[in-house]
């Protein structure tokens, strides 16, 4: 057998699937995690469509490379890898990452409380990680700023059906750009797994009507805007959660008059960054105090909770700080190679299940 390449991962997930890749890759040029990460965007992509592409991946499956650190203070660095996108940071991402260091012996664990930083291209995350009995119980990590940029503004949506022509949305930073429509303006639809296809629907419909109609962009991140949709609703289990909420993850562009395009992969997990940006737009509209408990409940029934802890600003939005508190479970060990023959090297989408 002659193989071009062989790469180390350990299989994570919170609901969704996470994959953390621990060796195999090689040095990437930059002097921030932020940098190796455009790199790879500009010069390797080839690498992302290898991870996450038919056969070895699948359109809810996103991706994290371990990589050295370039901040000195911090632990570990990773870089995020999802379909379509390299995000600057997602919270589920984060839990395993810190969960597979942690249980792999990456970073030694001690029993109880360990505490550590983590570089991902958004900047520093602090980890707090409960260790018990040989398993990480608890990892709560300390996000990025997040930010509202738009509360309760009404865009027009075609194709949505159902006499809905506009649509209601909060537009806000949680380490990505979330459109966010109150599921209610759709009262055929539930936030249930089984109506997963409508939500997607309506979900990239509102998406690409974000994007044309508001205009927004990350002061240290040129050209990032939004690029993910968010539907949320009344918890229906009010003792586990206080908002359910589902999150579609783009598997392409979404074009009004291809309807093939009117899909995404939803997110398994609560998401850590979607969280991050429902508080940052709750707290603009004074839904939600600091130091606030915000339980959120992804659509498999997996709760994350969230605080907002201090007021900060980036480039003179007003901005929150947020921490939130999930956990990840180790599924599998695998070694993935590339076969010198293999006539798909980066591997390959069809538009039965792929955007």
């Amino acid at each position: 057998m002659g193989f071009k390449r062989v790469i180390n991962c350990v299989e994570t997930h919170d609901g969704e699937p996470m994959r953390v890749v621990t060796g195999g890759i090689g040095p990437i040029p930059g002097n921030s995690v932020y940098e190796m990460e455009e790199y790879l965007r500009q010069y390797g992509d080839g690498l992302r469509k290898f991870l996450l592409r038919e056969p070895r991946g699948y359109p809810p499956m996103c991706c994290n490379v371990i990589v050295p650190p370039k901040d000195p203070s911090a632990a570990a660095g990773f870089i995020i890898m999802e379909q379509t996108e390299y995000p600057m940071m997602s919270g589920g991402n984060v839990i395993s990452v810190a969960t597979v260091l942690l249980e792999t012996g990456m970073i030694p664990a001690k029993e109880g409380l360990n505490e550590f930083i983590l570089e991902c291209p958004a900047g520093l995350i602090g980890i707090k990680a409960m260790y018990e009995n040989d398993k990480v119980t608890a990892v709560t990590f300390k996000n990025v700023p997040a930010f509202a940029v738009y509360v309760n503004k009404e865009i027009e949506v075609p194709h949505i059906g159902h006499g809905v022509e506009k649509v209601t949305v909060d537009v806000a930073w949680g380490g990505m750009f979330y459109v966010m429509a109150d599921v209610r303006q759709f009262p055929w639809v539930a936030l249930e797994p089984d109506q997963g296809r409508e939500i997607t629907r309506i979900s990239s419909l509102i998406l690409k009507a974000a994007q044309d109609q508001l205009p927004v962009e990350h002061p240290n991140y040129p050209g990032v805007g939004i690029s993910i949709s968010q539907l949320f609703g009344p918890s229906p289990n009010p003792e586990k959660s206080d908002v359910k909420n589902a999150v579609t993850v783009a598997s392409g562009a979404v074009d009004f008059d291809n309807p093939s395009t009117w899909i995404g992969a939803l997110d398994r997990c609560p998401c850590g960054t979607g969280t991050c940006a429902r508080m940052a737009a709750m707290y603009a509209k004074g839904e939600l105090k600091l130091n606030e408990a915000f339980r959120h409940e992804g659509l498999m029934g997996v709760v994350y909770t969230g605080h907002l802890i201090e007021e900060t600003e980036i480039a003179g939005h007003k901005a929150v700080i947020p921490t939130i508190t999930g956990e990840s479970w180790i599924y599998g060990f695998n070694n993935l190679v590339l076969d010198s023959t293999d006539p798909f090297p980066e591997g390959f989408t069809v538009g039965d299940i792929w955007g």
